[in-house]
């Protein structure tokens, strides 16, 4: 499944996608939501769905959506300082994630998008506040794979 922007996702195209690649009859997708029937338009149509209904439509058609988010978050999520990131961080109960964990398939995009001349090494390095020397590491160990 491709995607070109991670700012805009619109969810209810990403599952119509899947499901037509995957070849899911509506049948199947009523008999895993327990339901008669399902307005599948109204899905398709719609930009964002519930969570719960996310963690269903993820299981069933074997796709993690939620990475979707978690790559704009990566991308487009103003940088904190360390410090103040810090501190939240030890007042929270919640589980704690690193935000800067780089996938194989968002190192990819911001390659393709720097060869395909989209955008400049310095616009990649400001748009997505990725550090100078990641960039260029990413260049040396993943353009030569992409060749």
């Amino acid at each position: 499944m491709e995607i070109e922007n991670f700012k805009n996702i619109h969810l209810g195209r990403l599952l119509k996608q899947r499901v037509d690649e995957c070849e899911i009859s509506n049948q199947r997708i009523c008999n895993f939501f327990k339901c008669d029937s399902m307005n599948f338009n109204h899905i398709y149509n719609s930009e964002s769905i519930d969570v719960i209904d996310l963690l269903k439509w993820s299981k069933l058609l074997e796709y993690d959506f939620f990475r979707l988010y978690s790559q704009h978050l990566i991308l487009y999520s103003p940088a904190t300082a360390h410090s103040e990131l810090s501190s939240k961080l030890s007042k929270t109960k919640l589980p704690c994630f690193r935000k800067n964990i780089y996938t194989k398939e968002l190192i990819d995009f911001i390659i393709e998008s720097l060869n395909n001349g989209k955008k400049t090494k310095n616009q990649i390095i400001t748009q997505y506040k990725i550090p100078k020397t990641t960039l260029y590491k990413w260049l040396s160990k993943y353009n030569n794979e992409n060749e």
